[in-house]
């Protein structure tokens, strides 16, 4: 089910919601670059775990407006209002790579909302304390984050142009990646129907500009808008350690700041690997979630 919602200042923001619409819900935020459609299990596996997952584009992305100048914090605001639309008052929030600083952004901001949370593959602020940002990040990655945080104007004229290309055809995209995967990460990659998700994943997430990509580059090289030490439910933090997109040492970091936090590190896995790991993810979220009853749950 695809449908559209309106911020409190007139945006749109898209939203898909698969599974069970009884289901204990669960959002799933996307990577960057990326979009609502981004790899998820199919809707039977969601309704044999009694589950409603659901996902949105991040402004600027897909089918939703542009939001210039947002920051990680205002990822709270907007799943509030789509939970809102849906009529859920409590949900639990996983995030992937980019996504992962705005589940954590749920988990410290909507406190009475958010019952567990999961950040997987994800960055640590770009202020954080004892940490060095860089380190064992591949170059491309170094240069764009560097350049969104010194020229922004020297960001968008490096991503547009790429965005573009990708565009047209999304396969150059894990093409471009490809000098920096790991094995691991190449052969969960070459999966042809996990390939074609992801291309889907990324044609619809650059369909309309490169804004949503350029704006998150934004917004990760920026202040957050909260400190992660401030989270009080449980969360799940996973990464891969051969991860160079973004490094195993944010995780690490997360894990310290966050009181009670889980860390998993998988030694032999990498940034793709996190697809892999989705799905005992998501069993970790809804240990703690009521489920409806049975006679409430069956489709129509």
């Amino acid at each position: 089910m695809r449908h559209q919602v309106r911020t409190a200042d007139g945006r749109a923001l898209t939203v898909e919601r698969w599974g069970d619409p009884e289901g204990r819900p669960v959002f799933l935020l996307h990577g960057t670059p990326g979009s609502r459609l981004g790899p998820a299990p199919r809707g039977m596996v969601l309704y044999q775990r009694r589950m409603q997952l659901i996902a949105y584009d991040r402004p600027g992305y897909g089918g939703s407006d542009r939001h210039p100048g947002r920051t990680v914090a205002d990822v709270a605001q907007e799943v509030a209002t789509i939970a809102d639309s849906l009529g859920l008052d409590a949900f639990a929030v996983a995030g992937r790579s980019g996504g992962a600083p705005g589940a954590l952004a749920c988990a410290a901001l909507l406190p009475d909302r958010v019952t567990r949370t999961a950040a997987m593959v994800g960055l640590a602020p770009w202020d954080a304390e004892d940490l060095d940002w860089f380190a064992g990040m591949a170059d491309s990655n170094v240069q764009e984050y560097t350049a969104a945080f010194d020229d922004p104007e020297e960001l968008a004229a490096r991503l547009i142009p790429r965005a573009d290309g990708i565009r047209k055809d999304p396969g150059r995209l894990l093409d471009e990646l490809r000098q920096d995967l790991t094995a691991n990460d190449r052969m969960i990659v070459s999966d042809a129907g996990l390939r074609s998700m992801l291309l889907r994943n990324y044609r619809e997430g650059l369909r309309t500009s490169a804004y949503g990509w350029i704006d998150d580059a934004l917004a990760f090289s920026r202040p957050w808008g909260f400190d992660p030490a401030d989270i009080r439910c449980p969360v799940l933090i996973w990464h891969g350690e051969l991860d160079v997109f973004s490094p195993v040492g944010h995780s690490r970091w997360l894990g310290r700041r966050i009181p009670g936090a889980t860390t998993t590190i998988d030694p032999a896995g990498a940034h793709f690997a996190a697809l892999r790991a989705l799905p005992d993810v998501l069993n970790w979220l809804l240990r703690d979630v009521p489920a409806p009853p049975v006679s409430e749950q069956q489709p129509a």
